[in-house]
């Protein structure tokens, strides 16, 4: 079987993921409600260690859980094939069912970054943030703790569907994040919802630069119809 058509998906998520972090949150937000969508952000806790920080792309999931029944060997090993098993050009989404552990680290982030994975989400905690930041691999977690996940936690789940606050997950979803939080777009929507958010910026745009201009805020509703 030919490799062409993969290559040409990979493309295609890759072009995608770079229209979409030209947006931002707020826009791709307002344009899945339009769309009839509402359980799209993830809870508002979870926000990048470096302000300023953009992350896109295509989601792939893992999940996992809290056993003190494993030994260090067992849940280092887990971890380093998690690590191992990460697509390159994706953004990795956690569930790991705790609040008590960190599951991103100084060198789990350099290790991500070389294999070309784009960023990290954890509805959980990340730890080493100092060094994580001067590297510059994009983490969203919820917390940060020095407690690691030795002896501690063990992932049990790759690629299947999470559910992080009220949003269900799947692997191949695409992902918004920035200053205000995370957005997740459906697989299937993606490049609609990117579409429409470029005309949404680009109404914007034209609209912010008549009110600066001293357009009545009236006014400017009734040409845009959005503010």
């Amino acid at each position: 079987m030919s490799d062409e058509p993969i290559a040409r998906g990979l493309e295609a998520a890759q072009a995608l993921s770079v229209r979409l972090a030209r947006c931002y949150t707020g826009a791709v937000h307002d344009v899945l409600r339009m769309m009839g969508h509402e359980d799209i952000v993830l809870p508002p806790q979870i926000k990048p260690i470096a302000p300023g920080t953009k992350l896109a792309g295509p989601v792939w999931t893992v999940a996992g859980r809290i056993d003190r029944g494993r030994t260090r060997d067992e849940t280092l090993r887990a971890w380093c094939m998690l690590l191992a098993r990460a697509p390159a050009g994706h953004v990795i989404v956690c569930q790991p069912n705790t609040h008590e552990v960190a599951l991103m680290g100084e060198l789990s982030a350099q290790t991500l970054a070389a294999r070309g994975v784009l960023g990290f989400v954890v509805d959980g905690g990340s730890r080493d943030t100092e060094l994580v930041i001067e590297q510059g691999f994009p983490v969203f977690c919820s917390f940060l703790t020095p407690a690691d996940i030795v002896a501690r936690w063990i992932p049990d789940r790759f690629g299947e569907p999470v559910t992080i606050g009220s949003v269900d997950i799947a692997t191949g979803d695409f992902l918004l994040g920035d200053r205000d939080g995370v957005v997740i777009i459906p697989r299937e929507l993606a490049a609609e919802v990117v579409t429409r958010t470029e005309e949404v910026v680009s109404t914007e745009s034209e609209m912010r630069q008549a009110l600066i201009s001293g357009m009545d805020p009236v006014a400017a509703y009734d040409k845009y119809g959005k503010f």
